[in-house]
């Protein structure tokens, strides 16, 4: 029986598109199974007629026996006598005669892995097709030339999107690196009134409170005034004046010192193209990230910080700082998101940050100090199927327009190539996210 069409082999009858995670059962699978008693001539016969079928799965009573190429047949029959010796006969007898092995894959091998071993054969059986096991006695052909064709494709494929990942990355970098300088410029810019104006509160205080003790001490020595100062201190509410003044210039000062934080914290977020590493304060980071995200945290989210003692480490802060940020936006969407979602009003939106020295094995499988950060939500979590791909550039959870698949791609990149580090993902279904940053703490190990 013969089960499929002959369209001439070409890559645009694959039954589906490829992927890099495409699998044999996905390319044309020829059937044609026919029992080892029966006569050669039958065999014969499917050949003529199909031209394109490859080969022959042979069955005894049912079950599988082997496999005959096309090639192999056609070699045996064109040797003098072959006809004569074999098309009435057994199949089993021309089978046995031809001795050739072949090569058996279960169709759920990906496309990318089963070349190798098609290819490791000996060069006469090279292009001998492949059987392809799809249960436990299902079996069916493959063409070999297709399974070249589709890995060609599929390395087109993996090249242009390497193409388009690396054009990306560079041009997110870019974008960063303009920001960063921009951001500087801004900093900088806002940074000198900032001063001046911080610096004069505090002459401000001290002049207020030098004339208030003046007020005071005229108003001890001559406390009966005339009709008209008494009218315009209570225009003025000069009891009041007095008292909310000092306050007055207080809260000045803690705004002032908190616009120096911000820019502090937008001048540390700027060095992206910093091209030597230095002492990074991760603790330092980790609070200017908030402080710059506090506009988004502030009244919805509960941030717990559980920082132990740890020393500075070696590295770039501004891409330090790019990380936090990633993962720290990534939580508060999810925080968000869920908080529109879920009927449960006990819940409340949390991030929790801790940082601790932590002992590990690197990938060389020595012991090395590691500075970890743990940042995690109590949001919804990331289902299983897609953890695995939550770092590959593009992906995305986010609807279009509001994600661009680099946030966690770049992050891996700049903690794992960047400061030999590693980024980990820990999430479950309803109980949350939470990301692992180890920072070597001695690079040089």
């Amino acid at each position: 029986m013969y089960t499929l069409d002959t369209h001439p082999v070409s890559v645009e009858h694959l039954s589906k598109p490829l992927n890099t995670e495409s699998k044999l059962c996905d390319l044309i699978l020829y059937s044609c199974d026919i029992d080892i008693n029966q006569q050669g001539i039958e065999l014969s016969n499917q050949f003529e007629n199909n031209l394109v079928l490859p080969g022959a799965i042979l069955r005894e009573q049912g079950d599988f026996f082997g496999m005959l190429s096309r090639r192999r047949f056609l070699e045996i029959m064109a040797r003098r006598y072959g006809p004569e010796l074999f098309l009435k006969r057994a199949i089993y007898l021309l089978y046995e005669y031809a001795q050739i092995p072949f090569l058996l894959l279960p169709g759920e091998t990906k496309i990318v892995d089963a070349i190798q071993p098609s290819l490791e054969r000996s060069p006469e059986l090279l292009y001998e097709p492949i059987v392809v096991q799809l249960n436990a006695n299902e079996y069916r052909l493959l063409d070999v030339h297709h399974l070249l064709l589709a890995h060609t494709r599929i390395h087109e494929l993996t090249t242009n999107l390497l193409h388009e990942q690396t054009e990306a990355k560079l041009l997110q970098t870019e974008k960063m690196a303009s920001l960063g300088e921009m951001i500087a410029g801004v900093a900088h810019e806002i940074l000198n009134p900032v001063n001046f104006i911080s610096g004069n509160l505090e002459y401000l205080s001290n002049y207020s409170r030098d004339l208030i003790q003046v007020l005071q001490a005229y108003e001890s020595e001559f406390p009966n005034s005339t009709e008209g100062i008494d009218y315009l201190k209570d225009e003025v509410e000069f009891d009041f004046l007095l008292q909310d003044l000092p306050q007055l210039i207080a809260s000045m000062k803690v705004g002032a010192e908190r616009l120096r934080k911000i820019i502090a914290a937008l001048k540390s977020f700027s060095h992206m193209d910093e091209v030597t590493q230095r002492p990074v304060d991760i603790h330092e980071i980790l609070d200017n990230t908030l402080l710059i995200l506090n506009n988004r945290i502030k009244h919805s989210i509960e941030v717990v910080k559980i920082y132990e003692e740890i020393p500075h480490i070696h590295g770039f802060s501004g891409q330090i700082s790019q990380v936090f940020t990633n993962i720290i936006v990534n939580a508060i969407d999810a925080l968000l998101e869920h908080a529109e979602a879920t009927s449960n009003v006990d819940w409340k939106p949390k991030i929790e940050i801790i940082t601790k020295i932590l002992l590990q094995e690197s990938d060389a499988g020595q012991k090395r100090d590691w500075v970890a950060i743990y940042i995690g939500d109590n949001g919804p979590g990331i289902p299983l199927e897609i953890q695995s791909k939550i770092f590959e550039t593009f992906f995305t959870t986010k609807p279009v327009g509001q994600g661009t698949g680099l946030g966690l791609a770049i992050s891996r990149q700049i903690v794992v190539e960047k400061h030999g580090g590693r980024l980990n993902l820990q999430s479950k279904v309803g109980a949350g996210t939470t990301f692992e940053v180890l920072l070597p703490l001695n690079p040089q190990e």
